[in-house]
């Protein structure tokens, strides 16, 4: 279960950023070629902060698609299917993937004291 070591290192980047505020949700990227389970990053978030200054605290998951580019057509095309990695337009497996492998902390909720 890699999410529990991915909320560890979380944890490290907002409690930093944080600077001994109130912390109420921490938005993430995560792109689907990740192969992260929102439902199982959430959970172990919660074991993570269990008992810190961040308790209490929300993970906010934004799913990314996974997106490719294909070099034949140029077409982009939002795979609904990982496993299978072609151009929806003409087929072709010459393609380039161009979104759905990023993990990003994109901001954090500072709450008020």
């Amino acid at each position: 279960m890699h999410e529990l070591s991915l909320c560890r290192s979380i944890y490290g980047i907002v409690e930093q950023s944080a600077h001994g505020r109130g912390v109420g949700v921490i938005h993430l990227q995560v792109g689907r070629m990740r192969q992260v389970v929102p439902d199982t990053l959430k959970y172990c978030w919660d074991l993570v902060v269990q008992s810190t200054g961040l308790e209490g605290s929300v993970l906010e998951v934004e799913s990314m698609p996974a997106v490719v580019s294909c070099r034949a057509c140029g077409t982009e095309t939002h795979l609904e299917d990982v496993l299978m990695v072609l151009c929806g337009q003409c087929g072709s497996t010459d393609v380039a993937v161009v979104g759905g492998e990023q993990f990003l902390l994109t901001s954090i909720d500072l709450v008020s004291a």
